[in-house]
């Protein structure tokens, strides 16, 4: 392994030219640059484009088991210096087990203790860390001292050490989930240094080539069944693959294991290029037993419009494989009923949908995991590009079927404005699926005074004031947890100057976040400031 790693150059403040210190098990990328006295653990992961300079600041300690990944820069002031755990004096100070991930900024005096998460694009900066700390995506961590096991939510700065003390504990997801970033770079450290050495990649590639050999000879993906069984697939498999192949369109495969299937992180099993049915099945079944205890879905393919038009679940991590209980036909279905009806949807949900469509609006859901809802991080599902009501119909209960545990929610779209009109809760983790009442139309006539189910008369008429003086109305939500660090997230600009309409969007937000607090903001637009903050719903 050849490590680009350097003399600390003279400097008036360094004359000893002191060289990094990397334990034979640790794993240096080529394209990182180590610089002056650093000392390196075992097995310890340093990813490419990483700079570590103690050029100015320095000594610099990389505890056993960390990883430094793609983009870190480390590097120290002159003056200044930190406690290690060994009670010498250090310019920055990394612990054991600690993941310092992409593009993060530690600048000395620094001190991250043992298992220590700082996520993407962070700066750690005169500041000391405490063990078992999750830092989330772009905080800024800045002349405190976080105690040991506190979490920092995404975007956080914290400046004060007030801040730092009212920073809530780590729970024991963000703790698996720290584990499993460890373990994975421990996995790449090993294959890197296997990849580099003859002796241990030689015996791995010709095993392959014997197992390519073997597919290749055998006959396997020639061979035709006449009767279009499979060993692993069922029947309705088997019926689908068949109409999506007979409507000209390509199979596609995907797989992800249940982790990963919280945030719809899919990944493509190998290319379907065939369009013979038996050698397609064979192709699936292939995906099937590679991924084992994972999820695989079927994906259907117009390669004309270069568009998904179906994606099915196939199998699931218990081992079971089968289409039951989801639509088949997904968009490719030719007869439609004058009045869409669904089973997993009620009556309200279908109307709602319906009056969408009438409007020439357009449907979409999005999806997220009781992790990510509390940082407001929806992730699309497959788009709905047909102004069909049953075929988005098939598609709102697609999107249902493949995100069960998590949230989904309903989004109309006016696609002229470029803008969101409605938003709302269809599923919820325990399974239980929302019936929202029927959205306004934008030719119901206005009522004579709003009234509200929900709303407090006292904030009917906060908003009724707002609007009467050309404010924009909109509102923000936050948990618990993040309340205590101010870390709201917006629910979404109300674009309505209609009092009945903003009062049901209101309403929408506080079944969409129960157990939350929610705030109604008025905003002035011509100077762009906010007029009012006011909370509107407790977690109680």
């Amino acid at each position: 392994m050849v490590v680009r790693s350097f003399a600390a150059p003279p400097t008036p403040w360094s004359s000893n030219l002191a060289e990094p210190k990397i334990h034979d098990t640790a794993y240096v990328h080529p394209f990182s640059t180590i610089i002056g006295e650093v000392e390196v653990g075992p097995n310890v992961m340093v990813a490419p484009g990483t700079s570590i300079r103690a050029d100015e600041g320095k000594p610099f300690h990389i505890g056993e088991d960390t990883n430094i990944q793609d983009g870190v820069v480390i590097h120290g002031l002159e003056q200044g210096r930190v406690v290690g755990d060994d009670q010498k004096q250090y310019s920055v100070w990394i612990g054991k087990n600690a993941s310092i991930t992409h593009m993060v900024l530690i600048h000395g005096p620094a001190y991250i203790g043992d298992n220590c998460f700082i996520g993407f694009r962070s700066t750690v900066f005169n500041a000391r860390v405490g063990r078992d700390c999750i830092v989330m995506m772009h905080a800024l961590i800045q002349d405190v001292e976080i105690p040991a096991g506190k979490y920092v939510p995404s975007g956080a700065v914290i400046t004060n050490q007030q801040q730092a003390d009212r920073l809530p504990d780590v729970q024991s997801q963000d703790k698996d989930f720290a584990h499993h970033v460890v373990g994975v770079n421990q996995a790449l450290r090993a294959g890197y240094l296997c990849s580099e050495n003859e002796a241990c990649i030689t015996p791995i590639r010709d095993e392959l080539t014997k197992s390519y050999g073997a597919n290749g000879s055998n006959g396997s993906r020639s061979a035709n069944y006449s009767d279009m069984r499979s060993a692993s697939l069922g029947s309705d498999v088997i019926d689908q693959v068949g109409q999506l192949l007979a409507q000209g369109y390509k199979i596609g495969t995907e797989h992800v294991d249940e982790r990963r299937f919280r945030t719809g992180s899919w990944a493509s099993c190998s290319p379907i290029t065939t369009t013979r049915q038996s050698e397609v099945l064979r192709e699936l079944e292939a995906c099937l037993a590679e991924h084992a205890g994972e999820y695989v879905r079927l994906i259907g393919i117009d390669p004309k419009g270069k568009r998904r038009v179906f994606e099915a679940i196939i199998q699931r991590p218990d081992g079971t494989v089968s289409l039951a209980g989801q639509k088949t036909q997904g968009a490719m279905s030719a007869g439609t009923t004058s009045r869409a009806s669904s089973s997993k949807i009620g009556a309200e949900t279908v109307e709602q949908v319906r009056q969408l469509l009438a409007q020439g609006y357009k449907i979409g859901t999005e999806h997220v995991d009781e992790r990510r809802f509390r940082t407001g991080s929806w992730a699309s599902c497959s788009p709905i590009t047909t102004s069909n009501e049953s075929e988005a119909i098939r598609a709102l209960e697609e999107c249902l079927a493949n995100h069960q545990g998590e949230y989904v929610r309903l989004i109309g779209i006016d696609p002229k404005a470029k803008r969101r009109v409605l938003e709302t809760m269809l599923q919820r983790p325990d399974g239980s699926v929302h019936q929202p009442s029927p959205i306004p139309t934008a030719s119901s006539p206005r009522q004579q005074s709003a009234q509200s189910t929900s709303l407090k008369p006292e904030v009917v008429e906060q908003l009724r004031q707002l609007l009467a003086q050309g404010y924009r109305i909109s509102a923000e939500h936050v948990d618990e947890r993040r309340f205590r660090t101010g870390s709201w997230t917006s629910c979404g600009q109300i674009q309505t100057n209609r009092e009945s309409e903003a009062i049901a969007t209101l309403e929408s937000y506080l079944r969409e976040y129960p157990g939350e607090y929610v705030r109604l903001i008025g905003i002035d637009p011509k100077a762009k400031r906010r007029v009012l903050e006011t909370i509107i719903q407790r977690p109680n």
